[in-house]
């Protein structure tokens, strides 16, 4: 495939007014433009007339429950509240790929989504990157497991407060002992692998082998700042990769989460104040995280804010603040780059996956919509 005539937004190495993107078996393989163009359009790979528009790499959602819930579905598997510990569970086996939203995503431009299970449980579960074409999951997905999910503050009060776990203590001191457990299930595994022969399976703590070994990030849902604090304490305890999902009070903590080096998912923020941990929801947050160096990237947390409104959020976030560069790069490569997928998604760079959407003006403008969006080098729209 050949997409010709575009304002080419690498998102690594700058942008090119007009120029072109060439795919070859499901990978980029030249950038460059109009004047670099050598040889014409493959005939059996296409061509794509830009005509002017904008040509950017698939936006990514960072944090959204797209497939698990949101349509509306009485089976929908956005928790599972049995007990307050759930690493075990993987967000691959409850996906639904045909959900209507999927089509929504591709329409806008979203060729690729990091989907979790819900926030219900301080431990949650296991996270899955994938990407919103297709119709069987596994061959939809990027990464599974993604990341593993732990959630701080209301939620997990809420859910389970009658079952001896009602405050921030208890949600903390039961992630805190469970990693615990799982550092020594690691120790045991380890030896026992050394004398030829196996531990007995603990589904929960093999399912954090990986997280305490720093093999698999933990994304901490945590709205408030001293949520924000303590996950970071919980991961400096105990050496996890940490990412902080929402963010909502990143702001006061911006500085310190510079210095930490950790990054933030931040969103939704198209939404009311609709719980007590949303009181101190600002639009300009995305911008001044930004500012301070920290990493950040922009979500939907779909359906809280619907998944075709990804590009506005990151519109929204320019208007208040935020680096119109920057905001783009949080749904592309700064997105790609925290998920642990930056070598693959996220610009438009020669080796990359050919997830490209094509627009008829600036992906900020309201009236802008996507002409072609390509997942895999195959048209989908």
């Amino acid at each position: 495939m050949l997409i010709v005539n575009g304002v080419i937004h690498t998102m690594e190495s700058g942008t090119i007014p007009g120029g072109f993107v060439r795919t070859e078996g499901g990978h980029i393989v030249q950038v460059g433009p109009m004047a670099a163009l050598d040889g014409g359009a493959d005939p059996a790979g296409g061509l794509i007339d830009a005509q002017g528009g904008h040509v950017l790499p698939g936006f990514i959602d960072a944090h959204c429950h797209l497939g698990l819930y949101g349509c509306g579905d009485p089976e929908d598997d956005l928790n599972d509240c049995a007990g307050p510990s759930t690493p075990q569970l993987q967000a691959l086996d409850g996906v639904n790929p045909l959900h209507s939203y999927f089509e929504e995503a591709r329409r806008a431009g979203v060729t690729c989504v990091h989907t979790c299970p819900g926030s219900a449980n301080p431990i949650a579960g296991q996270s899955v990157l994938l990407k919103t074409a297709g119709t069987v999951i596994d061959r939809m997905a990027v990464r599974a497991p993604a990341a593993m999910k732990f959630a701080l503050g209301e939620n997990p009060k809420r859910i389970h407060g009658g079952k001896g776990h009602a405050s921030r203590m208890a949600a903390a001191a039961l992630i805190r002992e469970q990693l615990t457990r799982a550092l020594s299930y690691e120790l045991n595994c380890v030896q026992a692998d050394g004398r030829g022969g196996e531990p007995d399976l603990d589904p929960q703590l093999d399912a954090l082998r990986p997280v305490v070994t720093g093999r698999l990030p933990a994304h901490f849902h945590a709205h408030r700042a001293d949520d924000i604090a303590t996950a970071v304490r919980l991961s400096r305890e105990f050496g996890l990769d940490c990412v902080i999902v929402h963010g909502t009070e990143g702001r006061l903590l911006a500085d310190f989460l510079a210095e930490e080096r950790v990054p933030v998912i931040v969103g939704p923020f198209l939404t009311d104040r609709s719980k007590p941990e949303l009181a101190n929801l600002a639009m300009e947050n995305t911008a001044l995280l930004a500012q301070a160096g920290v990493p950040v990237a922009i979500c939907t947390d779909h359906p809280e804010t619907p998944i075709a409104l990804l590009p506005f959020c990151a519109a929204m976030a320019a208007r208040a603040g935020l680096d119109e560069e920057e905001a783009l790069a949080a749904i592309t490569i700064n997105a790609a780059c925290i998920l642990g997928v930056g070598d693959r998604l996220g610009s438009l760079s020669p080796g990359k996956d050919a997830d490209i959407v094509v627009m008829d003006g600036h992906p900020f403008h309201w009236r802008t919509q996507a002409t072609h969006v390509l997942i895999d080098g195959q048209e989908v729209i």
